[in-house]
């Protein structure tokens, strides 16, 4: 775990061009971030790669706080319990040890192998902003593999074979996820420990207990609370805490205090996107950060009160009229807000 404190990074994207280093440079943060990167490698991947991302940021005077997720077929098989796992497993352990030998101290995981669903991709936020929706009426009303398809992210080849049912018999259930997480992180967090890295556990989005016949398991505080109990002792599992997805929960603002004041006092917030939503399941939207669910100075707060010492992201943000494909215009505004709240704790602090 960082002992820099509190600080701001910028990521959620894939590859290192200028135009996103010299955002991060411009903005003001120190830190990057990346989210499942394009480097070679259909299984795993090796310490030269992950090594020239580190120095590409050094370039511009930045650091590589973490990578996100490696790419959903690397380990699909375990999150399914299917044949092949134990391989996958394998070169799981291997990609570890390369990440830490390259110098990169956090790798960001999810345990969702169908990914994250949407209902719509550009619903209309404040001042006609597009924002990402779920709504669980309109999943539950799609009976075949091509209609469901519609709700996952677009570019995902390996979904193409990923078994999908509609509202009925499950193909995976709860239980069974639970055995192949347990299998999964029995085998690889030792792994972690040696090669020093921090694995950043994602909650499920949204979350709710299945989709498309996939049980999912990080969708409520207790199995955040299950997950840690399996392993309590070690300080290289922690969470990537998306406050979003918390807030997505039913119970919405609640669940983000509850997260934040059990696992940061156990030193396991690894780091936090910094997000939020309207509503919650069954039917949620996202939006702009302070006109979501839970109050952001507030939550800023709790983390700073629990312990917290990792890095903020920006993660999902609105389209702003005229924005990139990766969200420049909604991604600075949610980076100014982070920072604002940031330096106004460092005052309250401080009188």
């Amino acid at each position: 775990m960082s002992k820099k404190g509190i600080r701001i990074a910028v990521g959620q994207f894939k590859e290192m061009t200028e135009d996103k280093l010299k955002f991060a440079q411009q903005i003001g943060v120190e830190g990057i971030q990346l989210n499942t990167p394009k480097i070679p490698g259909d299984a795993r991947w090796e310490e030269k790669d992950l090594r020239g991302l580190v120095d590409k940021a050094k370039e511009y005077g930045l650091v590589l706080e973490a990578i996100e997720n490696v790419p959903t077929q690397f380990y699909h098989k375990v999150m399914l319990g299917l044949p092949g796992r134990d391989e996958q497993i394998e070169n799981y352990c291997t990609t570890l040890r390369n990440v830490g030998r390259a110098g990169i101290p956090v790798l960001g995981f999810h345990f969702m192998p169908n990914s994250v669903w949407r209902t719509e991709r550009f619903a209309p936020g404040r001042g006609g902003a597009g924002c990402t929706k779920f709504d669980q009426a309109i999943v539950d009303a799609k009976t075949s593999k091509e209609e469901l398809r519609e709700f996952l992210p677009s570019g995902l080849g390996w979904l193409e074979t990923m078994p999908l049912r509609g509202p009925g018999e499950p193909i995976v259930t709860e239980e069974e996820m639970w055995a192949n997480y347990t299998y999964f992180i029995k085998a690889v967090l030792p792994v972690a420990e040696e090669a020093g890295v921090t694995m950043a556990l994602h909650p499920d989005d949204p979350p709710v207990p299945m989709l498309g016949g996939v049980a999912r398991l990080f969708y409520k505080p207790e199995n955040f609370k299950r997950a840690w109990e399996i392993n309590p002792k070690s300080e290289n599992w922690g969470l990537d805490l998306c406050l979003g997805c918390c807030s997505e929960m039913p119970g919405g603002a609640k669940n983000v205090k509850e997260m934040i004041e059990f696992f940061g006092p156990k030193g396991r917030i690894t780091y936090v996107h910094f997000r939020d939503v309207q509503g919650t399941v069954p039917n949620f939207i996202e939006c702009f950060i302070g006109d979501g669910n839970f109050d952001p100075a507030e939550a800023m707060m709790l983390l700073k009160r629990n312990g917290f010492t990792g890095f903020l992201l920006d993660d999902h943000v609105p389209h702003m009229d005229g924005d990139s494909d990766w969200n420049h215009r909604g991604r600075a505004h949610a980076i100014g807000y982070m920072q604002g709240l940031l330096r106004m704790g460092d005052f309250t602090k401080a009188a």
